[in-house]
């Protein structure tokens, strides 16, 4: 974990994996480089290798904004919390509140955000794209699914 976040739980110890943005480590047959992403608190993303099968995984989760773009990669997990249709839908008929709604848009990827994502990367070796952290109100599944196959033309799979 990071060492802000291990701080602010109190967590220390042996059991306390201190990792750093941008400070590649190995675990197993796993190589992992650690990203900094952009979310409201202090949070990371990770590319993911595997040294036996070359597979390649970007991990990308609470966050509404990454700079970096990604090639070669075979996998891609990412965060598609909301479309702004929806949560403007969600605001007016008062099922979220303003507060809500401006932290979700600091913190978060959009649908939109997450297609312009997609575009600014290379996604040649792409097998699967799989799609979490949707929200259970301000997310519609079978849209975010389909619009994102259809940009990609790539398996895509909500988790």
């Amino acid at each position: 974990m990071l060492r802000d976040t291990a701080d602010a739980i109190g967590s220390q110890g042996h059991r306390t994996n201190i990792i750093e943005p941008l400070k590649q480590f190995t675990v197993g047959d796993f190589t992992i480089l650690p990203f900094p992403v952009e979310h409201d608190v202090p949070a990371i993303g990770f590319l993911i290798q595997s040294k036996s099968t070359n597979e390649k995984c970007v991990y990308i989760t609470d966050s509404y904004y990454v700079r970096y773009k990604f090639t070669a990669c075979t996998h891609m997990m990412l965060e598609c919390n909301y479309s702004e249709e929806l949560l403007l839908e969600n605001i007016n008929n008062n099922s979220t509140n303003q507060y809500l709604r401006n932290r979700i848009q600091r913190s978060h990827f959009s649908l939109n955000h997450l297609k312009e994502f997609l575009l600014a990367n290379d996604l040649s070796k792409v097998q699967t794209i799989y799609l979490m952290h949707l929200s259970n109100s301000n997310a519609n599944e079978v849209q975010i699914r389909r619009e994102i196959q259809e940009l990609t033309g790539k398996l895509v799979v909500v988790c």
